[in-house]
């Protein structure tokens, strides 16, 4: 036999051991394109806590001991209170737009907010991809909602697909 082809059936049945092994392991988090998670794990807003911005001020790690899934996501939280928080009120404490950017929004695209860059207007949460987007909406955010209004029912549809 051809040591080519030795070589390729070796790695046809290591490749399909793997899978097979792989198949029995529980799946750790399913991931969404509507809101910003890490692709590898499915954890939200890179595990920051969202509820750490309304009760702190401040943008705050959570830890794997306090997680909740809720659409298609993991999410992190400092403590209980937070996560029970979280799950009492998503729309509440869940970023705005999935934790897209809504300055890139109102211009036509998805950009994910970097969780450390973020705005609380009217009771609500929103990330941002740069701190000059995050400057320029706090000045007037009106004229943002309003454009992404306009947009963000057609970009979260592609989001979907």
């Amino acid at each position: 036999m051809r040591p080519g082809i030795a070589l390729f059936g070796r790695l046809v049945c290591l490749l399909t051991g793997i899978w097979m092994v792989c198949a029995w392991l529980p799946a750790q988090a399913a991931t969404t394109e509507r809101i910003v998670v890490n692709r590898f794990s499915g954890v939200a807003i890179e595990g920051f806590d969202p509820v750490a911005y309304f009760v702190d001020g401040s943008a705050a790690q959570g830890t794997a001991e306090f997680e909740a899934n809720l659409w298609g996501a993991v999410w992190r939280f400092r403590n209980e209170g937070n996560r029970a928080s979280f799950l009492a009120h998503p729309e509440i404490y869940g970023p705005q737009f999935g934790g897209y950017d809504p300055a890139d929004i109102a211009r036509g695209v998805t950009i994910a907010g970097n969780p450390r860059f973020f705005a609380i207007v009217a009771q609500r949460l929103y990330l941002f991809s740069r701190e000059a987007n995050r400057d320029a909406f706090a000045a007037n955010p009106e004229r943002f909602l309003y454009e992404v209004g306009k947009r963000w029912p057609a970009l979260q549809e592609q989001l979907s697909q």
